[in-house]
């Protein structure tokens, strides 16, 4: 009897646990209309249509207000075109594109922002500013780009999507820690991390297959902490739990990966494209790396995209607050 009510109290434990972990972008919203705090968010060339629209819905929502940075006019002229009431927001008139990247990350250094986000500004502006030693974002572990996708109910975590070419195995640890902080960040305690290969076994002649053996076994030795390391692996292995089942496999994922660690950038870019454009998936996607969060989607992102990307930010940057 009392090894029964023992069984019981743990299952309680365990569902109510489950059930405390937000496994939808909806499900962290909600969490974040819960707090009194209304988080200030840097806008770097605000005279996107998209992005004045997130701006807007954040708003609302009450969980993030925006200082529009860029050409006041054309600002005010996207806005108007598009029925869009900006009279609540700061804008701040700078009209030379590096001018509007420096200024907006150099608020965000100062604390006079919470977060920046990328609006119509080129990248590789944006990213020159943030790398600056002076007012830059640039904290001590690597910078890269993360997507993150809503399927079947739950929140998957793809690295690296953009920046880094051809990590080496140093890299890709990194790469799976910075992953590992994001998922954390949300409640996800122990996520499940997936290396991604061809095969599902070592090959000598596929040396990112030798690199996903070493990071498993590094993982097992304590050498990666706060995760589950689980390669090489094919990608049924790693997100269908039927594949296991077909394929009578006993992995240390199983099929339940929360992270997917892609061998190089091509991989996981074309992973990303194809969820994004041939899916109805939510997603979106941070830059971590920096020591204020970083929401650098593209220009053709929906609204959706870019809200759902606002949203990690706000949760990894709570997280951030509470752990330093």
């Amino acid at each position: 009897m009392k090894v029964k009510f023992i069984c019981f109290i743990i299952l309680v434990q365990i569902l109510f646990t489950n059930c405390d972990k937000p496994k939808t972008f909806d499900e962290l919203l909600e969490d974040l209309k819960k707090e009194i705090k209304m988080r200030k968010m840097a806008v770097a060339g605000a005279d996107n249509p998209e992005t004045l629209e997130t701006a807007i819905q954040a708003k609302k929502m009450n969980i993030g207000d925006s200082i529009l940075i860029g050409n006041e006019e054309r600002i005010r002229s996207r806005a108007k075109e598009n029925n869009q009431d900006i009279s609540s927001f700061e804008i701040v008139n700078i009209d030379d594109p590096i001018e509007i990247c420096r200024y907006s990350v150099k608020i965000v250094h100062d604390g006079k922002a919470d977060m920046l986000v990328k609006g119509s500004v080129e990248t590789r502006d944006l990213l020159k500013a943030i790398l600056d030693d002076e007012i830059g974002l640039k904290s001590k572990e690597l910078m890269n780009l993360i997507g993150v996708f809503e399927m079947d109910g739950k929140l998957t975590f793809l690295t690296d999507i953009s920046v880094i070419p051809y990590p080496t195995l140093e890299v890709k640890v990194q790469l799976i820690n910075n992953a590992v902080k994001l998922a954390r960040s949300i409640g996800i305690e122990t996520p499940k991390v997936a290396a991604i290969t061809g095969l599902s076994v070592s090959n000598t002649r596929m040396p990112e297959t030798l690199e996903a053996e070493k990071l498993t076994e590094m993982n097992i030795k304590g050498e990666i902490k706060d995760c589950i390391v689980d390669g090489p692996l094919s990608l049924d292995l790693a997100i269908s739990k039927e594949s296991v089942q077909i394929k009578y496999v006993n992995r240390r994922v199983n099929g339940d990966a929360d992270i997917i660690l892609f061998p190089d950038v091509h991989a996981a870019n074309i992973a990303y494209k194809i969820l994004t454009h041939l899916s109805d998936s939510k997603n979106g996607n941070i830059l971590l790396g920096t020591t204020k969060p970083v929401i650098s989607t593209s220009r053709s992102d929906s609204v959706q995209t870019k809200l759902n990307s606002m949203i990690l930010g706000f949760w990894f940057d709570r997280f951030n607050s509470k752990n330093n």
